[in-house]
């Protein structure tokens, strides 16, 4: 285990070399970036290994702290880093997705201005996610966290020369900002009342010292639930993620699909014991899950814009995990942001593909026909695609979302609605991926799509739809990432394959280490194999729907604008209004308090520049060169001075 502090220090060093080797030419920039993520990718693997074949399941190996960091009295968090089944399992999401998509994005930022940047920005990235999810203390832990929140920031306005992604780079910051400062009090509570700021040491406490349902227990949990709401882009801290989209589709993979997203659902699981300690926040944990799955799927299937499409399914698909913590089904949870990180990641990919290939086109309705003109890109975007909606034998869907679908049935009682939640949201997610698949790839080539038909073939300029350069045609770094990603999106339900049919809990039996196991309330294999035929027969329905709604939106899109869409449509499409809620609210009186603050400012600037301007001529006038006057002046104040002294 001695091997774990290179996991985090490679991705970082590569961030070093890339950040003041200005005089890299070439590609040469994301050749260093690629690498240094492959091998701490190589060194997971290691650190994976060593760990499974080293003490029985359950123990958690503590690397030996590199130094120490802060005196806090018995508080003393140092810079250590801490091994178990739930750490292992995110490094190695993380370093190999993150690998994948910086060999990705060497051909398709080729070109780009701020080339080294870019990869500069991806890779402390990658170091800061390693560290936030290694993190042996909640201070360490929040570090990483505020560190993902600034990458964030830069790679969204990675073209900051375009407001518009300067202003989705800053809406992301701020609305995360929220659900950050809930979890620093949340870990300066924790410090306070147990004496301690390490994750482990910290639970044992809260589980001794604070009885279920206590107030400490409530309030703690209530604040670590509000930094996982900001940065899994959960209600109500959810309208960041879809503005995000302004950033390059390789940013989108990594941080908006594959990593930061989940940094959330990964915060949960790894508090579990004060979440177990509060059940009404268990509970407004699966209740939000439910309401975000729900609101993100309905507004999934009225976009237009390719990515948007996706980063709504991105949001609605951890409304998945969310629901699966608030019924303590943590390593289900755990392994939906696993298979979610693969699918989504791909999707991610492919699009950006595509949408480079159409001239940085992002509206689905200008595309069609493409399945002809990029085979590579369509198999590759429908493996995702069966990933996404869990179609069998063994995609990377099936097995988790079915998992924590019958977790829902099994608990009973008031999850039973819940359950009812999560397969309303099986249909939508159907609707919406099917309907994008024909919009997309089915059909005759509409608009952009008439025009190009390669990959690489137009370069347009700067702005919200452009998504880097790319080269002319698909080369070996930007298909081998996309092949590797659709295999594993194929063959990733192996990892944990319903016992039903034969499958064996692999990925449960792992996490179990780590994390509490649910109480076994598992069914006959009959009934095992209904409730995975209801999901799986919802998803079959959606197809014909889908297609329906993809023509009869095709047929509106040739009807005059004025009769193209309802106003229920605008209404879903803009997000059910969340964002003028949060204008009217508190966007604008905020400015408008701002706006008084500085006309008060202004006016007491006016008022000691008028007073200075008349203290000058005052003092001014005084200075005419007249010896009678001096001396008068002079003779006056030694007599006050002479005064001041006697009296």
């Amino acid at each position: 285990m001695e091997l774990i502090w290179l996991v985090p220090a490679l991705p970082l060093a590569g961030f070093v070399l890339l950040a003041f080797g200005r005089s890299m030419r070439g590609r040469t920039a994301g050749i260093v970036g690629s690498l240094t993520v492959g091998l701490s990718a190589v060194s997971a693997c290691i650190v994976a290994w060593l760990f499974a074949s080293t003490g029985p399941p359950g123990t958690a190996v503590y690397a030996t702290s590199l130094w120490p960091w802060l005196e806090l009295g018995s508080a003393s968090p140092a810079i250590a880093f801490s091994v178990d089944a739930l750490s292992v399992t995110m490094i190695l999401v993380v370093t190999i997705v993150g690998f994948l998509i910086h060999l990705f994005s060497i051909e398709h930022m080729a070109g780009e201005e701020g080339y080294h940047r870019f990869f500069a920005y991806m890779n402390l990235f990658v170091a800061f996610m390693l560290i936030l999810v290694l993190a042996d203390n909640f201070l360490l832990l929040y570090l990483g966290w505020e560190g993902v929140g600034l990458c964030s920031f830069l790679l969204i306005g990675f073209w900051y020369r375009d407001r518009a992604n300067g202003d989705a780079a800053r809406k992301a910051f701020i609305v995360t900002r929220i659900g950050d400062v809930a979890l620093l009090l949340g870990i300066l509570m924790l410090a306070a009342d147990l004496g301690s700021l390490g994750i482990g040491e910290a639970s044992r406490r809260a589980a001794a010292a604070w009885a279920p349902g206590s107030g400490m227990a409530v309030l703690a949990a209530a604040l670590i639930l509000g930094g996982a709401l900001g940065k899994s882009a959960q209600l109500p801290l959810h309208t960041w993620l879809p503005d995000a989209m302004a950033g390059p589709s390789p940013v989108s993979a990594l941080i908006h699909a594959a990593t930061m997203v989940t940094a959330g659902v990964y915060l949960v699981a790894r508090s579990n014991v004060f979440f177990s300690l509060a059940p009404q926040v268990m509970t407004a944990v699966a209740i939000l899950g439910a309401a975000t799955l729900l609101v993100a799927g309905a507004s999934a299937i009225a976009q237009r814009d390719f990515k948007r499409i996706l980063a709504y399914s991105t949001m609605s698909q951890i409304g998945y995990m969310f629901l699966a913590l608030g019924v303590a089904a943590w390593t289900g949870a755990v392994f939906h942001l696993a298979t979610h990180a693969l699918f989504k990641s791909l999707l991610f990919l492919a699009a950006g593909a595509i949408i480079n290939a159409l001239g940085h086109e992002r509206d689905v309705f200008a595309m069609g026909g493409l399945a002809k003109k990029m085979p590579l890109l369509f198999w590759t975007f429908l493996a995702g695609a069966f990933g996404l909606t869990a179609l069998p034998p063994v995609t990377a869907g099936l097995a988790s979302k079915d998992a924590i679908i019958a977790r829902l049935w099994y608990v009973g009682g008031d999850a039973r609605i819940l359950w009812w939640a999560a397969m309303a949201g099986v249909l939508l997610t159907s609707l919406y991926t099917f309907r994008m698949l024909f919009l997309v790839f089915a059909g005759e080539s509409r608009g952009a799509a008439e025009n190009g038909g390669s990959v690489g073939l137009h370069a347009g300029p700067h702005g919200a739809g452009h998504d880097g350069h790319g080269g002319s045609g698909i080369g070996a770094a930007t298909a081998i990432p996309l092949i590797v990603l659709s295999l594993l999106c194929l063959v990733g339900g192996l990892l944990d394959f319903p016992r039903f049919l034969g499958g064996s809990p692999f990925f449960g039996s792992f996490l179990g280490g780590a994390l509490p196991r649910s109480a076994d309330e598992g069914g006959s294999g009959l009934q095992e194999a209904l409730l995975s035929l209801g999901p799986l027969l919802l998803t079959l329905a959606g197809i014909p729907i889908a297609w329906l709604m993809a023509r009869r939106a095709l047929e509106r899109e040739a009807e005059p604008v004025g009769k193209r869409s309802s106003r229920l449509a605008a209404f879903v499409r803009g997000g059910f209004g969340f964002d003028r809620l949060y204008a009217f609210l508190f966007v604008g009186p905020i400015l408008r308090l701002a706006g008084r603050g500085v006309d008060a400012v202004n006016l007491a600037s006016e008022g000691l520049r008028g007073f200075a301007m008349r203290a000058s001529r005052l003092i001014r006038s005084s200075q005419d060169g007249r010896p009678r006057r001096y001396l008068a002046v002079l003779a006056v104040g030694a007599a006050i001075l002479l005064a001041a002294v006697f009296l």
